[in-house]
């Protein structure tokens, strides 16, 4: 099975900046007249759609797209070698970071939001991952 993930986001060129300088992803096209990008350079391919603040966020609903911080029960982790450097790489183009740096058995953890108010991590496992998980 294959999948890709959608991202809203309120502007398209801050958009593939952040997820090019921030995260490292490379812009492999840009679709539908531009408001599309797909990003590549992980498993999964990423869309960035740019979507206008207040939108309707889904049909037949009165949901409306929120660009500040909001929560999704979806979300994407990145993994990383060096949590201290991808925190600061994310942060120096826009992310912000919510709270400390947590150590686990398996690694460390840095909760994330991008500019436009979507969460993701920054994974860095320890040797052997979540196999120390029990």
């Amino acid at each position: 099975m294959q999948f890709i993930v959608n991202i809203d986001v309120k502007e398209i060129g801050k958009a593939i900046s952040f997820y090019e300088s921030g995260l490292g992803l490379q812009l492999i096209r840009r679709l539908f007249g531009g408001m599309v990008a797909e990003m590549g350079g992980g498993p999964a391919s990423i869309y960035l759609i740019e979507q206008p603040d207040a939108s309707v966020a889904a049909p037949d609903t009165s949901l409306q797209r929120d660009y500040k911080r909001h929560w999704t029960p979806v979300h994407l982790d990145f993994i990383v070698e060096d949590i201290d450097s991808a925190v600061e790489q994310v942060v120096s183009v826009g992310a912000v970071q919510e709270g400390v740096i947590k150590t686990f058995d398996w690694g460390m953890l840095a909760t994330m939001s991008d500019p436009f108010g979507n969460g993701f991590c920054l994974l860095a496992f320890a040797e052997g991952g979540y196999d120390h998980i029990e």
